[in-house]
């Protein structure tokens, strides 16, 4: 199997901090979830964020984010984030991310990731060891 086509699974539990009053998750932690599943997903490849910077002096930074959502998580929910790969290109990583409950899809995302250098920023190809890893 391509590891494009991979699904990293990493699983959330829905602690009171992430609810409102009634127990409903709110709409801004579905980005926070994603955000822990990315960075495990990384990892899974043998990179933290902070090694990236250390070892490569680059590192990934959302561009966009488009989030669809489709049934509330709750609190005490058990929750898997999925994070995949959909295209890469240059310096761009698109990845398709779901939040699931069971079989249940809750909220699904497109995450735009750009790699930039660490120290000024700017658009850098996305490492040959990761790009290896991915393709």
């Amino acid at each position: 199997m391509n590891k494009h086509a991979k699904v990293f699974s990493w699983p959330v539990r829905v602690y009171f901090q992430d609810t409102d009053a009634g127990g409903v998750v709110y709409h801004a932690n579905y980005v926070n979830f994603m955000e822990r599943a990315r960075t495990e997903w990384l990892r899974s490849f043998g990179y933290s964020n902070a090694g990236m910077m250390k070892e490569l002096g680059m590192m990934f930074v959302v561009r966009s984010i488009k989030l669809d959502y489709l049934k509330p998580a709750l609190l005490d929910d058990m929750l898997t984030v999925t994070a995949r790969i959909k295209e890469l290109g240059r310096s761009r990583v698109t990845l398709l991310q779901t939040v699931v409950r069971g079989e249940e899809l809750l909220t699904e995302g497109e995450i735009h990731l750009v790699c930039v250098t660490a120290d000024k920023f700017k658009p850098v190809s996305v490492p040959d060891v990761l790009r290896k890893q991915w393709s």
